[in-house]
């Protein structure tokens, strides 16, 4: 309940913040705008987890594809009850995974290529657990949507300043400005929404419930001291900074602006509280 309120915050924000900024073009301008939210919120809410899986190239998988990973959810969703998500494929060489989808009942499940190069087998089932956990908790709307969000932001100001440079020129002038300086200021705004929206503590009890699911706390330590090394030596492309949230690692090695879009516990901490569990 408390992840679908937060859902339902950041749409209305985001129709406000969409109404003021149209409201620079007057009462046209806003009404533009307001209809332009509501269509970015109906797509937020229904089709945010088909964005997040095309931005990154994600293949649906069947059994005869990869049919150790299908065992593996097919194990933990009858031990966790439930229902058995679609299972996708990044094309990337970054060692990572996450979940997405508004519930269990349409969950989906991302695993890089790199993943399976990298984990053993407990080491893998101790990830999937982990993100099972997400979606048995619930989060995968919430993380989903801000990142929907914070894309639309981002596509708002770029818009402001394409469209300031037609018109009259001094309104043109004083459009693009605003939009110019809204980019600016995007990095921060955006990393607050989805630091507003996803709570760290998330993680810590995807990582127990993946830990409890998985039968062992080590497999998903192990995994996750292999990730975090991972990254290192092949982070992802830093332009799609606002999805960062919802991989079970940061899957950037950058430091500065894109600190700012952490929402990971420190990996050493995680590996501690998991390493401390008695299951």
């Amino acid at each position: 309940m408390a992840n679908r309120m937060k859902t339902y915050f950041l749409l209305g924000l985001l129709t406000v913040l969409f109404v003021l900024i149209g409201s620079i073009w007057g009462k046209e301008g806003m009404i533009i705008a307001f209809l332009f939210a509501i269509a970015i919120n109906w797509i937020s809410y229904f089709f945010s987890d088909k964005i997040v899986l095309a931005m990154y190239r994600a293949k649906q998988i069947s059994y005869n594809d990869y049919p150790v990973i299908h065992n593996i959810v097919g194990e933990l969703t009858q031990k966790a009850g439930l229902p058995m998500p679609k299972l996708y494929i990044v094309p990337s060489a970054t060692p990572n995974a996450f979940a997405t989808g508004r519930d269990p009942n349409h969950a989906a499940v991302a695993v890089t290529s790199g993943i399976l190069d990298l984990l053993t087998e407990n080491e893998l089932k101790g990830v999937l657990a982990h993100e099972l956990g997400h979606v048995k908790h619930r989060d995968i709307l919430i993380a989903t949507v801000a990142a929907t969000i914070a894309g639309a932001i981002t596509m708002l100001a770029r818009m402001m300043m394409f469209f300031g440079g037609g018109g009259n020129r001094r309104q043109g002038n004083i459009i693009g400005l605003a939009g110019i300086l809204i980019l600016l200021i995007l990095a921060p705004i955006a990393a607050m929404i989805i630091q507003m929206a996803i709570s760290r503590s998330r993680e810590y009890l995807a990582d127990e419930e993946g830990a409890q699911l998985a039968g062992n706390p080590s497999y998903l330590a192990n995994a996750l001291r292999k990730l975090a090394a991972g990254v290192r030596r092949a982070p992802m492309n830093s332009s799609n900074t606002a999805t960062a949230h919802m991989f079970i690692v940061s899957p950037f090695s950058g430091k500065a602006v894109l600190s700012l879009f952490s929402t990971h516990p420190p990996v050493e901490e995680r590996i501690r509280r998991l390493e401390s569990l008695r299951i």
